[in-house]
């Protein structure tokens, strides 16, 4: 059991910041965003490919979160300056990025058990025995950073721009606010989150896949809702928080279920669905109004 709680710990907390990042554009920005589905494994691609070429792995992974925000640029772009609505357009970066992906690893997968990561790095540093436990230390530190830079950032003009854009789009643009440019920046925001977490989870696996991306956008999902169900506040700070505790949760629950016996790995996906559908339905069911009689 220690085992377990271990594994959805150091797992959870580093698939955590994809969660965040996919809440900036399904809660924030009220976009269905598909490019997440290749972000990160764009962020696990570039991160590999760097550190085998030698780069420094802090250096790779902070490459791998520009890319992940390059590839929101596109689909910013194809959504405002082409009109493609932002679901099509979060497809089209989803689908030519996977070419992308093969075209910077060279191969379908890039193993780096014999390289440097941060993880490793960090394990050194502190004489910890395994890279769970660094992936743990690793992982709040990063969330952390990242909880406390979107809270300043939300609540700076700029910020509060893009959750106004969220709410009401017409409305932002009466203001005088480019709508265009706060969409963009919320997309590169979120896929450079996105692309972040490829990078540290394609380290903590010890390997980089060009299909590890995908279910990423309903994984993220998961931990985005289950958060929100059991942290039943609107605050941003406790809404991140709830993010996390989500993907920890989440990652426990997989860790549970793989190990019944008439449960197998290809069940996993299913099984995630069903999570969604169910904790979907929990934060959207309502009790029937009681209609009022009129005399």
């Amino acid at each position: 059991m220690t085992s377990i709680l271990i594994s959805a710990l150091s797992q959870g907390m580093l698939w955590a910041i994809m969660a965040i990042g996919i809440h900036i554009t399904y809660r924030i920005l009220n976009i269905s965003d598909l490019t997440s589905e290749s972000a990160f494994a764009l962020g696990g691609a570039v991160v590999a490919t760097a550190i085998v070429l030698g780069i420094d792995p802090i250096l790779a992974t902070v490459l791998a979160t520009i890319s992940g925000g390059l590839a929101g640029f596109v689909t910013g772009f194809l959504h405002t300056k082409l009109h493609i609505p932002s679901l099509l357009a979060g497809i089209l970066s989803m689908t030519g990025l996977y070419s992308v992906n093969l075209r910077i690893m060279g191969k379908a997968n890039i193993p780096l058990n014999m390289s440097d990561t941060i993880l490793t790095k960090l394990s050194d540093l502190l004489g910890m025995a395994r890279d769970r436990d660094a992936a743990i230390l690793l992982g709040v530190i990063v969330a952390v950073i990242v909880i406390v830079l979107l809270i300043w950032f939300f609540n700076t003009e700029f910020g509060f721009s893009i959750v106004a854009t969220g709410s009401n789009d017409q409305m932002i643009r009466a203001n005088g606010v480019n709508s265009d440019l706060t969409i963009m920046a919320g997309l590169m925001l979120s896929n450079a989150l996105i692309a972040l977490s490829g990078a540290l989870v394609s380290q903590y696996n010890g390997y980089a896949d060009v299909g590890q991306g995908i279910g990423a956008i309903v994984v993220g999902l998961a931990s985005v809702i289950i958060g929100e169900v059991i942290f039943k506040n609107k605050n941003f700070f406790i809404t991140l928080v709830g993010i996390v505790f989500g993907s920890i949760i989440y990652r426990l629950i997989v860790a549970l279920v793989i190990n019944l016996d008439f449960i197998s790995a290809n069940d996993m996906r299913l099984f995630t669905a069903i999570i969604v559908a169910i904790a979907i339905s929990l934060t959207t069911f309502k009790k029937p109004r009681k209609v009022k009689s009129h005399d």
